[in-house]
């Protein structure tokens, strides 16, 4: 690990950007300042050139990681963002049981998207905020450690993630470009592989919009070493059945134990075997998915899940007995109003209705409710009879229930004709 930034790109960063990205990691640009830069990139965007040294002087903002005296494969996977989305949780733990070194430095919800963290962090005693030593020791001891963004990694990312989420500056390419790969890259990693997210519930609504993306994305990688597949997947509806905090851990459970939904699990066999071609332990697609579908058999996936969660001072005995979870005080079932086939979702709607669900406000804090989300019991495709139960949600609060309960039903569509299949992969290896 180095805890000194190393020479980069930075100091050739136009005056203009640079003291915007050092002052407002200093505090000397106030938030005002930085609000109305923001806003400036998200209209007029930025060249390719100065996207790459945005991130470049975003990591030097901070502390980098290095775990080359491992002599194994280090490598990370990032999403966009989406409903239901709990991949990272599933993948980590599978990649690390297939070999390879998984430091994750994740993130909280983001506009309509749920939060990595704060779903690890419904597991009693899980703590996200490890120190860079502990964090690098979980990775060298158990080979997979998911983390929050510390003060020492890429501050001045740290700071205008928060700050773009209630500027409503989210969807800029440059700016989403800056904010994953300068965390990606000063995590030390030789290979990434990016889920990028498409459809009404992503950031990116079109293929063609994501392949924008997509490609910034690669481009950088190939600028810092760092070897970047990138693969796009469906966020038309919620991945798996569940969305929110404890529900969607159960889930976790569920798939890291070979019972996982066929769309999350397509989605995880596809990135993985990404990275495990990238490591050179498969030369094929076919090849990887066999020696991903073993760790789940055998076990050892779900074992480095539990490994990796009592490092981080979790109880896993909430893991190996879900039951032992508190149960959510209120629940509300969404039944159909009609008979027909699931026909469409307004998921980004979905996702603002989970967090609706899972986060509130109380004297400026962000507080998390674990067992608040919503159970899918019909997805896209589905065919229903008048009066089946479509969702349950579930909350601590009455009010907030019966609400997120009257407004699911209006954005889950039902329609007379079966509708054409989802496709959850748009692009493989």
């Amino acid at each position: 690990m180095k805890k000194n930034s190393p020479p980069g790109l930075a100091d050739n960063l136009p005056p203009s950007i640079i003291s915007i990205i050092r002052g407002y990691s200093q505090g000397t640009i106030s938030d005002k300042e930085m609000t109305a830069w923001l806003k400036m990139v998200y209209v007029k965007g930025l060249t390719d050139d100065e996207t790459i040294l945005l991130v470049d002087a975003m990591i030097s903002s901070g502390a980098t990681m290095d775990f080359s005296h491992l002599g194994t494969y280090v490598a990370d996977k990032h999403s966009t963002g989406g409903v239901g989305d709990k991949v990272s949780l599933i993948l980590g733990p599978l990649m690390a049981a297939s070999g390879l070194a998984i430091p994750m430095i994740t993130g909280r919800s983001l506009g309509h998207t749920g939060g990595t963290l704060d779903k690890l962090e419904a597991i009693p005693g899980y703590r996200a905020d490890l120190s860079l030593e502990e964090f690098a020791k979980v990775v060298e001891t158990v080979g997979v450690s998911i983390v929050g963004q510390t003060d020492e990694i890429c501050p001045a990312d740290k700071k205008i993630y928060a700050l773009r989420d209630k500027t409503n500056t989210v969807k800029s390419i440059p700016l989403i470009c800056g904010s994953i790969m300068s965390k990606k890259i000063a995590e030390g990693i030789q290979g990434l592989v990016m889920d990028v997210k498409v459809g009404n519930g992503a950031f990116m609504s079109s293929l063609d919009e994501a392949k924008e993306l997509g490609q910034k994305l690669a481009m950088i990688g190939e600028q810092f070493g760092v070897s970047t597949d990138v693969i796009y997947t469906d966020m038309n509806q919620p991945l798996g059945h569940e969305a929110g905090l404890w529900n969607e851990i159960e889930e976790v459970i569920q798939s890291l134990q070979g019972k996982g939904p066929d769309d999350l699990m397509t989605v995880v066999y596809e990135l993985g075997s990404a990275l495990l071609i990238q490591a050179k332990k498969a030369d094929t697609r076919e090849k990887a998915k066999t020696v991903l579908k073993k760790q789940i058999e055998n076990g050892s996936a779900f074992e480095k899940f539990l490994a990796m969660v009592k490092a981080h001072g979790g109880d896993i005995s909430y893991l190996e007995n879900p039951e032992k979870f508190e149960s959510p005080k209120y629940v509300a079932e969404v039944v159909a109003q009609r008979s027909g086939y699931v026909t469409g979702m307004d998921t980004r709607v979905l996702g603002e209705i989970v967090n609706g669900l899972t986060i509130r406000y109380s004297s400026n804090k962000r507080l998390t409710i674990p067992q608040g989300g919503i159970k899918f019991y019909k997805k896209i495709g589905a065919s229903v009879k008048k009066g089946d139960v479509l969702a349950i949600c579930q909350g601590e609060s009455e009010d907030t229930v019966s609400v997120a309960e009257k407004n699911l039903s209006k954005y889950i569509k039902i329609g007379k004709n079966a509708p054409p299949t989802l496709t959850i992969i748009y692009t493989a290896l």
